[in-house]
């Protein structure tokens, strides 16, 4: 796991300082090592800067950028496989000097092009140079576990693992890109297919650029997307042999997550998914698994109890933490740094808290995100389906009935009173009213703000919020559950459960592995039938009943619990000199974006009308707030 950065300039202003300046603001993510490569021609510079974290092939054959013949890389990432890999190239002539999975990239890429992206199982984004014919190609791993950002614009290309490795080109123009930021407020994140800055992207997970800096053509490829699995049809398979085949998949994904020549961790909570991971990695090593957990009790955040039981079943060698709340809120002032895209999941406080905790003992931490997402385990899929089968229960004229009365029927017909955020989801169900869809219904249970609201909240009219999928379920393969979990795969896990554990885990130089997440995993998942996942209300179905082989039920049969942040709280008293400051009148005001008076509102009701559920739209604006004080005043 390191940091990448690179230029490809036409200008020819560019130069090794500011390469290096660009690949140091990456330090956190590769402490151990840094590496330059620069060449410049009559027409061109190109340069690939990398920041080393030491994982595979700990002498100086793993630093980078690398060569092979006339081709450079510089990459960040794991390719589990890449003995399976060395084996086939050497077979047609390869040899291997060193034990890294650069060089098998690298090889791979010489024999087969970009063909070579479907031999890749792990998490990746690289840049590749060929000095001898000035082809550029870069990548993404199928699910986006990796970030790459690039910029364009007119004769300067630069790329990074993060966005703040362009703030140190002179040449790079900051300018906000307003509908990633309407995203942003509707979401808490921004979009993959998208970037907060205008002229700046992201490769989007599964996908690929190959260009030549002799026409420099920018334009991305796709080579891997989770739709494609949904739109086949069920596999004809009974539940005993997909649970079968699932624990196959899952046990081979762990064994290939495991592979380092640094100590390797796991991430314990007291749910379901670690536990599976521990269980199973556990009982392929006769010595104690490392396993932490953090717990903040003071905020309500305490699986520790059951983590604890979890460790003491399977046997592992088991840290827990407790931190303070006043530790927890101390972490806030560096979320801006770290997460330099506007980014509200708060669950980013504890996530870097256990990050810090097994970076103590451990440079590689398994983790089990992406568990909700391959199982059907949110709680917003259950309100989602009970809320379609009331609708289906609707005669033919009460839609447009419902529409005509528009904020005047017993909305608690439609959703449970006691859900969270529930008036904010009553604002959203009266606008969904007007352009009802079994898809737009799901917008209702994630969506932070109806786009009606966001046009409110925005100083500008003309915002484009369509819908930011780069694939569709076909009508033949088409279930709610199925086109939640698509839609969860390819936006919700990748721009915010990624983005989160990659920042989180990186901020501690900790790299951060996800054997949920095997490609090969949410291929076969997809295919089989919705109540293998989601059976009669018991979520993550499949799952727990693989889980139940190695630990009994009555240990870990509870509630969902997460990592719930007390943030009106937090905004009320602790956060209230940071609402004041970075919302105040006059800011707000002089920067021109936001409403003045849809901000001037929403303190009111959250302060003195003591409207506690809008504390997420507050902190989701304050979190905007702090990022353009850092990134864009400075």
């Amino acid at each position: 796991m390191c940091g990448i950065s690179g230029l490809f300039d036409f200008n020819l202003r560019s130069s090794k300082f500011i390469l290096n300046e660009m690949n140091n603001t990456l330090f956190h993510r590769g402490p151990d090592g840094n590496g330059l490569y620069f060449r410049e021609t009559e027409k061109f510079q190109v340069g690939f800067g990398h920041r080393r974290l030491s994982i595979l092939e700990l002498t100086e054959l793993g630093k980078q950028p690398k060569q092979f013949q006339n081709l450079w890389i510089t990459y960040n990432g794991e390719i589990y496989n890449y003995k399976e890999i060395n084996k086939e190239l050497e077979k047609i002539g390869y040899s291997f000097e060193s034990n890294s999975d650069t060089e098998t990239i690298l090889k791979a890429y010489h024999a087969w092009g970009e063909k070579c992206l479907n031999r890749l199982n792990g998490m990746f984004a690289f840049s590749i140079y060929n000095e001898e014919n000035d082809d550029v190609f870069m990548a993404r791993d199928r699910t986006g576990i990796k970030p790459f950002y690039f910029y364009h614009k007119e004769k300067l290309f630069l790329f990074a693992s993060e966005l703040k490795a362009f703030h140190k080109h002179p040449n790079f123009e900051k300018e906000l890109e307003i509908n990633a930021l309407a995203h942003y407020f509707q979401n808490g994140s921004v979009p993959s297919s998208s970037c907060i800055f205008k002229n700046c992207q992201k490769i989007i997970p599964g996908h690929f650029i190959k260009t030549n800096l002799n026409n420099f053509l920018i334009k991305q490829e796709k080579y891997w997307n989770v739709y494609d699995y949904y739109n086949k049809p069920k596999l004809d398979i009974s539940f005993e042999e997909s649970k079968v085949k699932t624990k196959t998949l899952l046990q081979s994904s762990i064994n290939y997550r495991i592979i380092s020549d640094v100590p390797v961790g796991v991430f314990l909570s007291g749910g379901y998914d670690s536990a599976c991971v521990t269980a199973l990695l556990q009982k392929e090593n006769q010595e104690k698994l490392k396993t932490f957990t953090i717990a903040v009790p003071d905020i309500g955040i305490d699986e520790s109890k059951y983590a604890k039981q979890t460790s003491t079943f399977l046997g592992t060698e088991h840290t827990e933490a407790v931190c303070s709340e006043s530790e927890a809120i101390e972490i806030i002032k560096n979320l801006p740094y770290y997460f330099d895209e506007p980014f509200s999941d708060a669950s980013a406080i504890p996530t870097m808290l256990v990050s810090q905790l097994a970076k103590k003992q451990v440079t590689v931490a398994l983790s089990a995100d992406g568990g909700d997402e391959l199982f059907a385990g949110y709680n917003r899929y259950s309100d989602y389906l009970r809320f379609l089968k009331k609708m289906d229960k609707l005669p033919k004229s009460g839609l447009s009935i419902l529409t005509a009365l528009s904020g005047k029927f017993p909305i608690n017909n439609f959703l449970n009173s006691k859900i969270q955020n529930f008036s904010n989801r009553r604002e959203k169900l009266e606008e969904l009213f007007s352009n009802y869809s079994i898809e737009n219904a799901y917008s209702l249970f994630h969506k932070q703000y109806s786009d009606t609201q966001i046009k409110k909240l925005l100083n500008h009219k003309e915002i484009n919020l369509d819908e930011t999928l780069n694939g569709k379920l076909k009508k033949d393969f088409f279930t709610p559950l199925n086109f939640a979990l698509a839609t969860d795969y390819q936006n919700y896990l990748v721009d915010d459960i990624l983005t989160k554990v990659d920042r989180a885990t990186m901020s501690a130089s900790l790299e951060g592995r996800e054997p949920l997440l095997d490609y090969r995993l949410i291929e076969f998942l997809a295919q089989l039938p919705d109540n293998f996942k989601f059976s009669n209300g018991n979520k993550k179905y499949i799952l727990k009943e693989i889980v139940h082989d190695f630990i009994p039920k009555e240990l870990m049969d509870r509630p969902k619990m997460g990592f719930a942040i007390p943030i009106s709280k937090w905004l009320k008293n602790e956060l209230k000199e940071n609402v004041d400051y970075y919302l105040s009148d006059e800011k707000i005001k002089n920067q021109e974006i936001l409403n003045l008076d849809v901000i001037m509102q929403l303190k009111k009701d959250f302060y003195h009308k003591n409207k506690m559920e809008l504390g997420a739209r507050l902190w989701n604006i304050l979190m905007f707030q702090m990022w353009y004080e850092k990134w864009f005043l400075n």
